[in-house]
């Protein structure tokens, strides 16, 4: 080391000279105490090469929290390991002083629970020719989530009524698991299908309920009553069951004429304001040649006179819907197959093959069969005195012995059996007597239980008086 220093230029020398009596002097010299405070009332004197415990703030005791001041050194700060109690630092026994760190917590918020994921939504639409195991392989759900929500009854017996143009939404989380399907099974009602905390799926149904109007209407018929009912701005169903009702005292097919007129008293139904469906009718007139019907709906829904008579008759005037008459009632009618004068014991009406035949009265079913003039047929007997005849069937839905009641679908129109074109022949027979079933005096049915005579009479009066209104106002505007 002499022989180098020997060897440096002289003002090497000195500055090496002068560096090392200034680091001499340096470790010389006494050191002074290091002091930290905690707070501003507060002062601890550190000492070198000791270990010490900082404690800060225990949670529970809302002790004040001293914001975090970072280290202002070139080594990484120390972890420092959290909890709701006491957070301690512990620094490492060194001979050198390792910078103080003060830590500020914040204490947990209690139920903070995450908020459940939101769901993304698919509607699928019914198709013509759709299963469910179709519409849910569409929605992107296994045959396993079919079967565990179709397992349950009340769901599986509902969604296997779906009908083409319905909609069923399915509502998936993140992990693309079915969490809710909505299903609206008509206006009013829905299923809802949700999975469970314990992952199973449950059931719940949702009946919407709808607010009911009343509301009058009358017209004039000028060509047919179809078009009339149409024209006035009512349903099908509602010009159905104004023919049904008077259907007993009125023949629709044959007895209406120009000028007749009907006004009526029928519900309505609104959901959120808007009118979605029609309801019963509530009163109805109607006058046919002249002769007025009235109809008034009672509790037990069924219709009665304004003086409480039942409109319901033990018979139907005509079992079919037949667009005319091809052969009535005659004793000495020319046969168009023989050609011979036969008594003709019934009615022909003429009708599209396959229209429904309903029994006119509620009854037993004496035979049903098939010959070569009748074709197929059934003969229904009702109680001692009546008996009524279908002919010339395409189907037969009844068989001998079977019980049936009034406007029960027993077959349909047909041309089997001795006849020119399809038609049904229909007999009716008082006592085993031919009668003409369009004339013959039909038997009442029981007409309104006398304990409630009283309390439909006062309703009746109310209905009368909103009928008579109504029609005043449309003789009135038929006549501007």
């Amino acid at each position: 080391m002499i022989h180098i220093f020997k060897q440096l230029p002289s003002r090497h020398k000195y500055l090496l000279i002068a560096v090392s009596v200034i680091t001499g002097m340096l470790f010389l010299l006494p050191s002074d105490e290091a002091k930290a405070s905690r707070s501003s009332s507060e002062n601890t004197t550190l000492k070198v090469a000791q270990r010490y415990q900082v404690t800060v703030g225990d949670f529970n005791k809302n002790t004040p929290l001293i914001p975090i001041t970072p280290p202002k050194v070139d080594e990484p700060a120390t972890v420092i390991k959290t909890s709701t109690t006491n957070i301690v630092k512990e620094i490492p026994d060194t001979s050198e002083i390792t910078p103080t760190i003060n830590v500020t917590a914040e204490p947990l918020l209690e139920n903070s629970l995450p908020d459940e994921p939101s769901l993304t939504w698919k509607k699928v639409t019914v198709k013509s020719g759709d299963n469910l195991a179709l519409i849910f392989n569409r929605a992107g759900f296994s045959p396993r989530t079919l079967h565990d929500i179709t397992s349950i009854k009340a769901a599986g017996k509902s969604l296997k009524k779906i009908m083409p143009g319905q909609t069923i939404r399915f509502g998936q989380n993140n992990d693309k698991q079915l969490v809710k399907l909505e299903y609206q099974q008509d206006i009013v009602n829905s299923l809802l299908v949700s999975l469970g905390d314990d992952n199973k799926y449950k059931v719940t149904s949702e009946k919407r309920t709808l607010e009911t109007r009343e509301k009058l209407t009358s017209a004039i018929i000028n060509s047919n009553f179809w078009n009339a009912g149409v024209n006035a701005g009512l349903e099908p169903s509602i010009i159905m069951n104004l023919a049904n009702i008077f259907g007993w005292d009125i023949d629709f097919g044959l007895d209406i004429r120009k000028g007749d007129y009907f006004n009526l008293v029928y519900e309505t139904k609104f959901l959120d304001g808007v009118e979605v469906k029609t309801g019963q009718i509530i009163a109805a007139e109607f006058v046919n040649q002249g002769q007025s019907y009235q109809a008034i709906r009672h509790s037990d829904g069924e219709y009665y006179s304004a003086s409480g008579r039942s409109m319901r008759k033990a018979f139907l005037r005509a079992p079919v819907n037949f667009k005319y008459i091809s052969s009535s009632f005659n004793p000495r009618r020319l046969h168009p197959v023989t050609g011979r004068v036969t008594s003709h014991n019934g009615i022909d009406y003429a009708a599209k093959r396959g229209t429904p035949v309903q029994a006119s009265g509620s009854g037993t079913v004496t035979a049903s069969g098939y010959n070569k003039y009748n074709g197929n047929y059934i003969f229904i007997k009702h109680g001692e005195r009546y008996v009524t005849k279908y002919l010339h069937l395409t189907k037969k839905f009844v068989k001998k012995g079977a019980r049936v009641k009034q406007g029960q679908k027993i077959g349909t129109v047909g041309s089997t059996g001795r006849v020119t074109g399809a038609h049904l022949h229909y007999e009716f027979l008082v006592n085993g007597v031919h009668r003409n079933p369009r004339t013959v005096k039909l038997p009442k049915a029981q007409s309104i239980a006398k304990t409630e005579k009283a309390a439909f009479l006062a309703i009746s009066e109310k209905r009368m008086a909103q009928l008579n209104t109504n029609k005043r106002i449309m003789l009135a505007n038929n006549q501007e």
